[in-house]
């Protein structure tokens, strides 16, 4: 009897879904993989054959290699055809993914110089032994960065610290240098509701300059290892960075760096910390801020380099100084990856230069930011980005002469700040409006009958689309103004559903759930149901099994809840 009824209250439940479920025409699971590796591709297929037996009937293809695919060898163009072969045996579509932008390190592997940059302005250099390097501000400093002063367990010249004997301790056993480190554990003890356990001070800067911290960090086994934080914040509570510190839970002692640009701010609170933690212990040392020159300097016509006198006269590159580049910009460990930090380039004089010894330079530049694990964004204006998407859809669509195309528009994290940009006295958002309608374009002309995705979040006013988006410089609403009405939206924000579907709806766009996210819950059914309630179901065509830890176990449970199969 009990059985009976469970199962007549999962018919009511999902009845109607598993009906609506029937009729979506897009039934897809993503993939991201590496068709370089045969073991991947035979991982893939399995993937694959699960997937078609389940109901789904296309896949979302993406691989990093297909920013690159000029330099692959034969065997990786055999792979991908393996899976060619066998999605059309399994009557499943592929849909690559292409064009990154927001996530656009595989372009910027052919070019680092075409990342979006930030402006330093008139940072003063010093001309040494026929070179010139930063000639850092005495005003800018972190006070008791090496933790020597202390009273108790309170470290003196920082504004605020948590947990005073309780999560942060003067520790005189284990340290980096000098007599005193600060040691932090029992955080969650200490707050078992947020985990928070930092120090901070405001620290004096000057308006767009670039700035370094560095700490000497050790662990054991701390559970939380990547809410280790150094957080640089503007008066009005902007973070001025994100890269992540990879910290690991138990390390011996290893030197972390952040740096930041500071642009408008003539003082920044730095805090450094856990948010979030719980067991474990973690030792900080040596905590240094310096003003620094041209780590990671961009070289293009959108991002100048200006070498002037504090007269104003300017100087020229390849008469008064060598040519200036930064070996190492996004090509450590490889080309398309940026490291946070590492010694600057400095500017050399040649030996008939203008500038004399001793001379104090005035150097304004512009640089990369990197986010989170690595993440850099491309230039939305620069002519060539858009040459070397042509080149990527023109490869892509000859690899797999494909139905459709995914465009890779997402979390789009740092934009209009190059001289190029703001050349063009438009709003982000009209940036990436222009971008997307010119990525259209491409795709278009590449093939004519392809269907076009995009994913919703630069485009979805009550997502990404709005003002204060991380490091971009101004408002990217109107973004969506470039979509053309036969764009389908792959919608991943469900939070924002009751507003979201209803407003691609009300643009003409069709949409694709992509649920799943690697939660337990299956929400998706409820998502579509939410569509109906809303009057917008029909605009719903579609669904995606969507995973970012390759995690394919509930694949077929997904397909249950969502169409019955």
């Amino acid at each position: 009897m009990r059985r009976s009824t469970l199962f007549l209250l999962f018919l009511i439940f999902y009845g109607s879904t598993f009906a609506r479920g029937r009729e979506l025409t897009y039934r897809w699971f993503y993939l991201g993989t590496n068709l370089l590796v045969g073991e991947n591709v035979d991982r893939a297929i399995k993937v694959m054959e699960r997937a078609a037996k389940a109901g789904y009937n296309g896949v979302l293809l993406a691989d990093y290699k297909f920013n690159i695919l000029d330099r692959m060898p034969e065997r990786y163009f055999q792979n991908a055809k393996r899976v060619k072969r066998k999605a059309e045996e399994l009557n499943l579509d592929i849909i690559p993914a292409v064009m990154p932008i927001g996530y656009s390190n595989g372009l910027l592997a052919h070019n680092p110089n075409l990342a979006e940059g930030l402006p330093v302005r008139d940072a003063p250099f010093i001309v040494k032994n026929g070179s010139a390097d930063i000639l850092p501000d005495p005003q800018t400093k972190l006070n008791n960065g090496d933790f020597e002063e202390v009273a108790g367990n309170r470290f003196l010249g920082w504004a605020f610290q948590d947990g005073i004997g309780r999560s942060t301790f003067a520790d005189r056993s284990i340290v980096y240098a000098g007599r005193i480190s600060l040691r932090m554990e029992r955080i969650g003890e200490a707050d078992p509701s947020h985990g928070l356990c930092r120090l901070s001070q405001e620290v004096k800067v000057k308006p767009f300059r670039y700035y370094h911290i560095s700490a000497w960090i050790k662990s054991e086994g701390f559970e939380t290892p990547d809410r280790v934080r150094i957080l640089v914040l503007d008066p009005k509570g902007r973070s001025l960075n994100y890269a992540d510190l990879n910290v690991r839970p138990t390390q011996e002692w290893k030197e972390h760096h952040i740096v930041f640009n500071s642009l408008d701010n003539y003082k920044v609170r730095i805090y450094i910390g856990v948010w979030g933690g719980r067991g474990g212990k973690l030792w900080w040392d040596n905590v240094k801020l310096e003003e620094i020159g041209l780590v990671n300097v961009l070289r293009r016509k959108g991002c100048p380099l200006i070498v002037k006198g504090e007269d104003g006269t300017v100087y020229e590159e390849g008469r008064d100084f060598e040519p200036v580049r930064d070996e190492r910009l996004g090509v450590v460990p490889w080309p398309g990856e940026f490291e946070v930090y590492h010694k600057p380039p400095k500017i050399k004089l040649t030996p008939n230069s203008r500038i004399k010894e001793g001379q104090k330079l005035l150097v304004s530049f512009y640089h990369p930011v990197i986010i989170y694990g690595g993440q850099v964004a491309v230039c939305l204006s620069e002519p060539e980005v858009y040459d070397l998407l042509e080149d990527q859809v023109k490869r892509v669509n000859e690899l797999f002469h494909p139905k459709g195309f995914m465009m890779s528009h997402d979390e789009l994290r740092v934009a209009n700040w190059c001289k190029l940009c703001l050349s063009r006295r438009m709003t982000p958002g009209e940036l990436l409006a222009d971008n997307v309608r010119r990525c259209i374009g491409i795709i278009r002309k590449v093939n004519p009958t392809a269907r076009i995705f995009v994913w919703s979040d630069m485009f979805d006013p009550y997502h990404n689309a709005h003002d204060n988006y991380y490091l971009v410089n101004g408002d990217l609403s109107e973004s969506w103004s470039g979509l053309t009405k036969d764009v389908t939206i792959v919608n991943w924000y469900f939070k924002a559903r009751e507003r979201n579907l209803p407003w691609f709806a009300r643009r003409g766009h069709k949409q694709i759930l992509a649920g799943y996210y690697d939660s337990p819950r299956l929400y998706t059914p409820l998502w579509i149901r939410d569509a109906e309630r809303l009057g917008v179901g029909g605009s719903v065509i579609g669904v995606m099994y969507t995973t970012w830890r390759h995690n394919y176990s509930d694949l077929e449970r997904f397909a249950e809840a969502v169409w019955g199969r």
